[in-house]
């Protein structure tokens, strides 16, 4: 009995493992584009639209080589698939670039620390996901942790456009969607299904929205070793790890634990680009810390929570 009690434990444990190792892959990607538009010419959506498509071709490439049967999707599938694709990688890449030019990456950062709370009500509301007090604990931590470590108390003066905060609230909805969109694909599709589906319909979204005329490939020397390390370790392992872990934790959960993002976006800056971390980004990274474990051990009670409806 004691072996049973302890199983869900382990699943949401094996979960959260999963979605930190996502976070650390993904925080790279600072890295990787601070380097890649330094060296080149590329804007940021340019940027996107080569990493999606790089990603869905190798990922095509992957999945025709090992096991072609992964590209078969259910009709009724498909407007998730075009969703999560267009809306979580295409449209949240339009809007989080634009938000940081807008405002800045300091308060575009605090904005999109509502991706949580989004994902908590809408994962209660289409999946059955209790809200309970744990969780609006963690989300409280981890809100007030990512908006100590984006720097809030070293901005002497921020840019505060209207337009700017509603784009940046965009990019924080349409991050959230992923963990949503992810959750319920999840559980009938192979990561490896969803990532190629997904990419390839976030590249036709930013295509569309260049107008059919995206940035040409760089013809820097350096650019291909930076890049082919940005799409492999930042896209697609990031990507795949986070989806695998939509499978043993629900969305909420999921999207907590996902703000370890910051975190390690900010230690990896302070040690490759020489970023100061003052006193209260260390607050804010313990603050976040403490979030994730708060919802790590969580005890199962066999509610909705883990088996969600649609």
């Amino acid at each position: 009995m004691a072996q049973l009690s302890k199983k869900p434990l382990a699943t949401r444990l094996s979960g959260i493992l999963l979605v930190i190792a996502a976070t650390a892959c993904w925080a790279t990607s600072g890295i990787f584009i601070s380097l890649i538009i330094r060296e080149t010419e590329l804007s940021a959506v340019g940027l996107a639209f080569w990493r999606d498509l790089t990603t869905s071709l190798l990922l095509l490439l992957g999945i025709l080589i090992i096991k072609p049967k992964l590209l078969v999707i259910k009709k009724k599938d498909l407007p998730w698939l075009v969703g999560m694709g267009s809306i979580s990688i295409g449209i949240f890449h339009i809007f989080w670039n634009k938000a940081v030019v807008m405002l800045g990456a300091s308060l575009a950062t605090v904005v999109q620390c509502n991706a949580p709370i989004f994902v908590t009500i809408l994962a209660w509301f289409l999946f059955g996901e209790k809200i309970t007090a744990r969780k609006i604990i963690a989300v409280i931590l981890a809100v007030m942790g990512t908006i100590l470590v984006s720097g809030i108390t070293r901005v002497g003066e921020w840019k505060i456009i209207p337009i700017g905060l509603l784009i940046a609230l965009g990019s924080a909805i349409t991050y959230g969607s992923l963990s949503l969109f992810g959750k319920k694909l999840s559980r009938d599709y192979s990561a490896w299904t969803i990532m190629f589906y997904i990419f390839s319909f976030g590249t036709l979204t930013l295509f569309a929205m260049q107008l059919g005329q995206p940035d040409p490939w760089p013809s820097a020397s350096n650019f291909l070793p930076l890049f082919i390390g940005f799409v492999l370790f930042s896209t697609i392992m990031g990507f795949t790890l986070y989806t695998k872990s939509l499978k043993n934790l629900p969305a909420s959960v999921a999207s907590i634990t996902a703000t370890s993002e910051i975190f390690f976006a900010s230690l990896l800056a302070y040690i490759f680009l020489h970023e100061r971390m003052d006193r209260w980004q260390i607050l804010g990274s313990v603050l976040i810390i403490s979030g994730v474990i708060l919802v790590s051990l969580a005890k199962d009670n066999g509610s909705s929570e883990e088996q969600p409806h649609v």
